[in-house]
């Protein structure tokens, strides 16, 4: 059986609704169960169309994969090196939809600005995703200003040439 394909785009201010319909759907369902009720409030205000279509102005790069018509994968990257937002719904997760949202976003990160290292906070439950992906934690879980738990993790690509970094 052949796999499905993932069209991808960069994100627009009009697109803020629909993402934030997507990802608020997500995280209520993997990430607020493991957090404070006030660190989960917060997140989900951060994650309001409104402040969504802020951040897409303010030029963090969202990209997003549909199947059809239907809105599947969210990531945005935050000055081409900060993984902020990554979401596949919850339907769709292990397909490899994951891996190809990524790669997508490293890429464009790689050929905007040269990046080589990669962070993100990952919440528990999205830390073994991540590790899949390549990425490594760089120290314990902690709370983050807002008071989410969050392990900081990153990934550092082999220097053009296929040298270490």
């Amino acid at each position: 059986m052949s796999q499905p394909v993932l069209r991808m785009r960069l994100g627009r201010p009009d697109d803020a609704r629909a993402v934030g319909v997507l990802i608020r759907r997500i995280a209520c369902r993997w990430i607020l169960p493991d957090q404070t009720f006030e660190a989960g409030q917060a997140l989900l205000s951060r994650l309001s169309a409104r402040a969504l279509r802020e951040k897409i102005i303010d030029g963090q790069r969202f990209h997003l994969g549909y199947l059809g018509e239907q809105l599947v994968g969210v990531s945005a990257m935050r000055d081409d090196c900060h993984l902020v937002q990554f979401f596949i719904s919850t339907k769709y997760q292990g397909r490899g939809f994951a891996r190809r949202l990524w790669v997508r976003t490293m890429q464009d990160a790689v050929r905007r600005a040269g990046t080589r290292r990669f962070t993100l906070n990952a919440t528990r439950c999205a830390v073994p995703v991540y590790r899949h992906m390549g990425f490594r934690a760089t120290g314990p879980e902690r709370p983050s200003p807002s008071g989410l738990m969050t392990t900081p993790m990153k990934l550092v690509l082999p220097a053009p040439g296929g040298k270490g970094a």
